[in-house]
């Protein structure tokens, strides 16, 4: 197709607002969709484009945009809390998939040094893919989502040397200088330093503008200034943009940030899936489909059972979610294009090689999704692995016992260690048990409802629960469970919203409503912001604060009635407008205030 720029954006946009709502609906997830209407439309397809390098390039920048936005979630400090599963289950990974592969490579007659290179680039794995796939399963931030994560960290971290040593392994450059190292090194150290001295200054400059188009244009700026330095430097263009988020993740501007690049960053991120299903050589597949399905498979499988082995034993997963991490990062990386293109130049590998070999990591990241699709039915219908025993419990005589550690649980028990009073949680979810663990809370899995498991807790010797549990049903079943247990006890029990408080009120429970709360003190907040008088604000919150409690009582008591709630809702609209009329001397209670001081 020899049209417009216009032209081209078009059909690009209609093939992804068909093909991926098409997929999900059977699904197959949209980043298949991306990769067939990719296919379609590539040189080997309908030849809407028909050279797809020049558009791999150009979308590039979806996955840049993406490692900003990753970095922006990773403070310095929860970088330095990670080190373990980034350099220990990371580096087990990169170790062990590049010895196989590169053994198989040195089988099928490559050289050492060939099959060296291939079997790094082969281990490596699509950060773009592997996140997209994690993100529409909502599993970014599961046990198997935060490893995968740290292993595909680690893997553009290796690709520096990998990159950098390339002209010293080929013909070309033979002898090394060391001028290949110390340009990474520097463009590291420049974004480095570079970022952490001037880029939050320059943002508050900006943001004094009052402009968000500048704002937006000074957030691009950023992204693809530190990606053209490392890509200046020989080094991967992801790792600076991750840099410069992870430099920004602790400030002020880091949700502002998000929000101004999420855009870009969906929909070029996009056009590189739909690049990379138009880079798989349809025509080299076709002439050798056996050559092809061995390639694949070898390296999938391959792949697969080491990543199951690193998932299980430096990654601690179980075996459930060692099989999905495999599911996700099996799947050849982006980055290998760029380490075969490499190596070809060098003389490391024929043309011929360099051209199965990229096929063979387009198949396989367009067949990613389809085997995570297989694996996770496979696991739904596999028998139900024995449940986890809940821990045995230390009866050391808390003064407070927590159940359920989420968000609310965890600022309970900030408060309580930072008075140095003893307590202890217990928590339903394995999965969070294991994870705040890590930080040195005194967290239990269990099940809090249960007589027994509170008896061994200690619970007698307990003054006060705090039910901080997320499921409504299972926070009032636990209450219930308390109230019968300890009917002395003083129970505060989080409240999701009125009628979830009437259920604690109805078992004597102090229902916390976390909503109410944290709304009454944001509006104080912005009513503050706004020019009204602190002092004015804080008494007319604490009137609004005490007015909502009597209506929660008062509703409490008609709760049954639809007609009755209603009317009392009426009835408080009334008083609440008396309560604020009479601040500013008007309505009935202002008059009866004016007239006691006339008297």
């Amino acid at each position: 197709m020899h049209g417009s720029g216009l032209d081209l954006a078009l059909v690009f946009l209609l093939a992804a607002v068909v093909a991926v709502p098409l997929f999900r609906r059977l699904g197959l997830g949209a980043v298949l969709g991306y990769l067939a209407a990719g296919v379609l439309l590539g040189p080997q397809g309908l030849r809407v484009v028909a050279d797809a390098d020049p558009v791999l390039a150009a979308s590039e920048i979806g996955v840049v945009m993406l490692l900003f936005v990753l970095g922006l979630e990773l403070s310095p400090s929860r970088l330095i809390v990670m080190r373990r599963p980034v350099f220990g289950a990371g580096g087990a990974q990169m170790l062990a998939c590049s010895l196989a592969l590169a053994a198989i490579a040195r089988l099928c007659g490559l050289s050492w040094t060939a099959a060296g290179v291939v079997g790094v680039a082969l281990a490596l794995s699509s950060t773009a893919v592997g996140l997209q796939l994690l993100s529409e399963r909502r599993a970014v931030h599961s046990e198997h989502g935060r490893l995968a994560f740290a292993i595909l960290l680690f893997q553009d971290l290796a690709a520096i040397p990998l990159l950098a040593a390339m002209p010293v392994l080929g013909r070309v450059g033979a002898s090394f200088d060391g001028h290949t190292v110390g340009k990474a090194i520097g463009a590291v150290l420049l974004v480095v330093v570079g970022g952490r001295l001037l880029l939050r200054q320059g943002f508050r400059l900006i943001a004094r503008t009052g402009m968000p188009e500048v704002f937006t244009g000074a957030a691009l700026l950023t992204v693809l200034g530190a990606a053209w330095i490392m890509s200046r430097a020989g080094l991967s263009p992801g790792l600076g943009a991750f840099l410069a988020g992870v430099l920004l993740a602790d400030s002020e501007f880091r949700h502002e940030l998000e929000a101004q690049i999420d855009p870009f960053k969906g929909l070029l991120l996009g056009l590189f899936f739909m690049a990379v299903g138009m880079s798989i050589d349809v025509a080299r597949v076709l002439a050798e489909p056996l050559r092809m399905a061995a390639l694949v498979s070898g390296m999938l499988a391959i792949k697969f059972v080491l990543l199951v082995i690193v998932g299980r034993r430096p990654g601690r997963l179980s075996t459930r979610d060692a099989v999905q991490l495999a599911a996700v990062l099996a799947l050849g990386g982006e980055f290998a294009f760029v380490v075969f293109s490499e190596a070809n130049r060098v003389g490391i590998i024929d043309a011929l090689t360099r051209d199965r070999l990229v096929a063979t990591v387009g198949l396989s990241m367009a067949m990613g999704p389809l085997l995570l699709l297989v694996v996770t039915r496979a696991l739904g219908r596999a028998p139900g692995k024995p449940a986890r025993a809940f821990d045995a419990i230390p009866d050391t005589q808390p003064k407070v016992l927590i159940a359920g550690f989420g968000r609310f649980g965890q600022v309970v028990a900030r408060l309580l260690a930072a008075q140095k009073l003893p307590f202890i949680a217990i928590e339903p979810s394995a999965d969070q048990v294991d994870f705040v663990r890590r930080f040195g809370n005194p967290v239990y899995y269990g099940d809090p409802s249960r007589s027994d498991l509170l008896r061994s807790a200690g619970a007698e010797s307990v003054e006060v629960f705090v039910i901080a549990l997320e499921d409504p049903e299972a926070s009032v079943r636990t209450t219930r469970a308390v109230r019968q247990l300890y009917p002395e006890a003083k129970v505060y029990a989080s409240a999701r919203d009125r009628r979830h408080a009437w259920e604690l009120m109805d078992l004597g429970a102090h229902a916390i409503r976390e909503a109410f709360h944290s709304s009454l003190h944001t509006g104080e907040r912005v009513l503050v912001d706004l020019g009204l008088d602190a002092a004015t604000v804080h008494a007319q919150v604490k009137r609004f604060r005490e007015h909502d409690e009597r209506l929660l009582r008062a509703q409490y008591e008609v709760r049954d009635d639809e007609a009755a709630l209603i009317q009392t809702s009426r009835e408080a609209r009334r008083e609440l407008e008396e309560l604020f009329n009479a601040d500013v001397g008007e309505g009935v209670l202002g008059g009866m205030v004016r007239e006691t001081e006339t008297r």
